[in-house]
């Protein structure tokens, strides 16, 4: 009995067994009916694409300066005094020794009077001992005069004299001073603000007002140290001021400093900008541009082909009916352009719409480029 039921619990397994083996054939075989035969091919991406340009490109260094008159002083009193006149106004543009301030000399003059009196005696004095010489000298010949006669009229001659010249120096030292009474512009320019009053006292050093030279215009303005060997006297600056939106300014580097200021690693420059119209003010902020290389062959692309990474750049190209990514190196940017230094040339193909869905190797629908209509 146990021999017989041994028997059908094999037989049971074995029937389970075969109808699964039967069961997984032919499943497997309607899985492989119902697979495709080849996964298709993925539609081509429709892209626009652009040719390089070949243009001269302006490289240019950007920096911020500070206007300053080509010439500045405030003008100020040499000697103590109260104002007698003041012969400028407020913005007046005077030339070089024109008189501004005339303070109370009544005193002065008269010490110049009096030393140029003491002038005229000395002279005087010596002219009449020069005759008493020439006599005593003409005498000495027939006799009538000794030799100590002459020697003694000479000394007083040389005495006389060296009084002339004493005298001629405090008249020039007195002309000085009174010279300082009349305070003179030092140079051609415009007058600022006045600060005193007529009838003020003053005392040396005071303030009056402020010179400046603003017919040209310097800007002092800083660039880095990687640019100093494009850097030269004469090459052209031009200028932006927020004053003035719209209007650029033009000028040239006048100066290039010796030393490299060690903590911003910059070095700088000196830029003179034509002002005759009075349109720039000394302290006035201008956003400076230096040009300091040109290309005349560059490769420009517009800005919009650009992909950024980080810091680095790509963009994509057509090649073969595929997009084929390119490492980028920029050059100089522009307004909506953008120059390719190193990745492309001027032959290649550069897609500038459509690039979202662009993946490299992707097979691409290319046709040239149309800007919509403005």
């Amino acid at each position: 009995m146990r021999v017989i039921t041994q028997l059908a619990i094999i037989a049971v397994l074995g029937a389970v067994g075969g109808g699964g083996w039967y069961y997984y054939q032919n499943m497997s075989s309607q899985a492989v009916a119902a697979a495709p035969a080849a996964r298709p091919q993925a539609p081509a991406i429709g892209v626009e694409f652009v040719k390089p340009k070949r243009q001269a490109v302006v490289e240019k260094v950007e920096a911020v300066g500070t206007a300053r008159a080509n010439e500045s002083v405030v003008v100020a009193a040499k000697q103590a005094g109260n104002i007698a006149r003041i012969n400028f106004q407020e913005g007046q543009s005077v030339r070089a020794g024109a008189v501004l301030v005339e303070l109370e000399s009544r005193e002065r003059a008269a010490d110049t009077e009096a030393v140029r009196a003491e002038i005229a005696q000395s002279r005087a004095l010596a002219d009449e001992i020069r005759q008493q010489l020439d006599r005593a000298r003409a005498l000495r010949q027939s006799g009538n005069a000794t030799e100590a006669r002459v020697d003694q009229l000479e000394s007083q001659l040389r005495a006389a004299e060296g009084r002339v010249r004493q005298n001629e120096s405090r008249l020039r030292a007195a002309d000085a001073r009174f010279e300082d009474f009349r305070i003179t512009a030092p140079f051609e320019g415009r007058v600022g603000m006045r600060q005193v009053s007529l009838g003020a006292l003053l005392q040396a050093g005071t303030p009056i007002t402020t010179l400046d030279d603003v017919r040209v215009i310097k800007i002092e303005f800083s660039v880095p140290e990687q640019y100093l060997g494009q850097v030269r006297v004469g090459l052209p600056v031009t200028g932006l001021a927020p004053a003035f939106a719209g209007r650029e300014f033009k000028g040239e580097v006048t100066a290039i400093d010796t030393r490299i200021d060690p903590a911003t690693r910059a070095v700088r420059l000196n830029a003179s900008f034509d002002n005759s119209d009075g349109t720039l003010k000394p302290g006035m902020f201008l956003t400076i541009a230096l040009s300091v290389a040109t290309r005349d062959n560059a490769i420009v692309v517009p800005e919009d082909a650009l992909l950024a990474e980080g810091v680095r750049q790509f963009l994509y190209v057509v090649v073969d009916g595929r997009a084929q990514r390119r490492e980028i190196k920029l050059g100089m940017r522009m307004q909506g352009e953008v120059e390719v230094l190193s990745g492309i040339g001027a032959d290649d193909s550069v897609i500038v719409r459509g690039l979202q869905r662009v993946r490299p190797n992707l097979p691409v629908n290319a046709r040239p480029f149309s800007p919509p209509a403005s």
